[in-house]
């Protein structure tokens, strides 16, 4: 394998577990100011790196012309499968209750809800831009640009 291949698959697991940790402490900050610190788990770090992934892929695969808020959505649904398939093995099967949604409306087993989609679609695009911009600065190529419907 090519070394260009190697640092380029190499800086994709790096922008992974640094999302992965934003991702993480967000949630530590979040479950500590609400008086959940006991929900905190090491494997919400785990589960961020591979909600990550979506993100930093669509960045570097999709082409500019397919619209922001596309990719967004599709990143979203695509954290909410994740999601939905992690709570289902952490918080049913092994009851870690890590989450819990079902006081939300309209959630699915209390493990996700239609108002986090919404919050994944802004934290995607976020997402998507900012590991844009980091793998523009660190390998160059074309700069990014986004068309946003």
């Amino acid at each position: 394998m090519p070394s260009s291949k190697v640092s380029k698959r190499l800086l994709s697991v790096l922008l992974w577990v640094w999302v992965g940790a934003i991702y993480f402490f967000m949630e530590v900050v979040w479950k500590t100011a609400h008086g959940r610190p006991e929900s905190i788990s090491w494997t919400m770090f785990a589960l961020a790196i591979v909600l990550a992934i979506p993100m930093e892929r669509f960045g570097a695969e999709l082409p500019w012309e397919m619209p922001l808020l596309a990719q967004s959505v599709v990143c979203a649904g695509g954290i909410t499968v994740v999601e939905f398939m992690a709570g289902l093995i952490l918080n049913v099967w092994l009851g870690l209750g890590i989450w819990d949604y079902t006081a939300m409306r309209f959630n699915i087993l209390g493990q996700v809800c239609p108002q986090f989609f919404v919050v994944w679609i802004a934290l995607s695009m976020f997402g998507i831009v900012m590991l844009d911009w980091m793998r523009y600065v660190i390998e160059g190529g074309e700069r990014p640009h986004y068309k946003f419907i």
